[in-house]
């Protein structure tokens, strides 16, 4: 007799969280104030505040009360039991919202500030509008269009591949702390592209060609769900994709405007 033939066959341990929301920050004082720079055809965007101190605006703060009240709505047991967020003050403030009205603001539901999750840095191209790129630093704009978006790091600034490298350490961090958890990301508009990019394993083409669609909106949902079947030892799989229904059904508008140091789309 075969002494191996009633040996269950081993099941890998599940990584990953049962759920998992990638959530940009609500609208901010400085996307209200780079709308009115690029309107006026302005060079540099008329903010006092450093980038990560920019707080949320007056309708920020609505979105943020209504997506956090859709996180409420749903059954205890799909809700989220972990929130971590960026340092950036809009990015706090939008998930201290939403815990409130979500009634997530419990000591069993955790929010944990990791750095690794803040927007990416824009060196000097800070508060300068797409204009003022082209004004007073050409040389930049035209590399920038000579090597894409995605590999262009500006001096003292960040590449789209630099905030993927930390969001692979953050990625590790969530895979070995909250696996079998429901975990919200409260982040920025390219975070939450770079993200992406790794959860679905795309390359530089396809995550290009999806942030050329559009910007990801304010408060606009992203979320995974593990499947246990998918792959050698399962997987997160997409389910919903930059969804706003939450804002749209508390008449919050909908707003898709890039953060305020955002170079151009190619």
């Amino acid at each position: 007799m075969d002494p191996t033939a009633s040996i269950a066959p081993r099941v890998p341990e599940q990584k990953w969280p049962d759920a998992l929301w990638l959530l940009r920050h609500g609208q901010s004082a400085g996307n209200v104030a780079r709308d009115k720079a690029e309107a006026a055809g302005e060079p540099l965007i008329d903010i006092a505040q450093r980038d990560m101190d920019v707080p949320l605006s007056a309708l920020g703060e609505r979105q943020a009360d209504a997506v956090g009240r859709w996180f409420g709505a749903l059954d205890e047991a799909q809700r989220p039991s972990a929130v971590l967020c960026s340092p950036y003050v809009r990015a706090v403030q939008t998930a201290r919202r939403l815990r409130a009205a979500a009634g997530l603001d419990r000591d069993d539901v955790p929010l944990v500030i990791d750095e690794r999750l803040r927007e990416k840095e824009f060196g000097i191209l800070d508060r300068l509008t797409v204009h003022g790129i082209r004004m007073h630093h050409p040389e930049l704009a035209a590399q920038r269009r000579h090597v894409g978006k995605f590999y262009f790091r500006p001096p003292g600034g960040e590449s789209w591949c630099d905030v993927i490298l930390r969001l692979r350490s953050a990625v590790e961090t969530i895979t070995r702390e909250y696996r079998r958890e429901r975990v919200l990301v409260v982040a920025h508009q390219v975070t939450v592209s770079c993200m992406r990019y790794l959860l679905e394993r795309l390359d530089e083409a396809e995550i290009l060609a999806i942030d050329r669609e559009a910007d990801v909106p304010n408060c606009g949902v992203s979320s995974y769900e593990f499947d246990p079947g998918r792959g050698r030892q399962g997987k997160l799989v997409p389910r919903l994709r930059n969804f706003v229904a939450p804002l749209e059904a508390a008449g919050a508008p909908v707003t898709e405007a890039p953060d305020v140091p955002a170079a151009p789309k190619p």
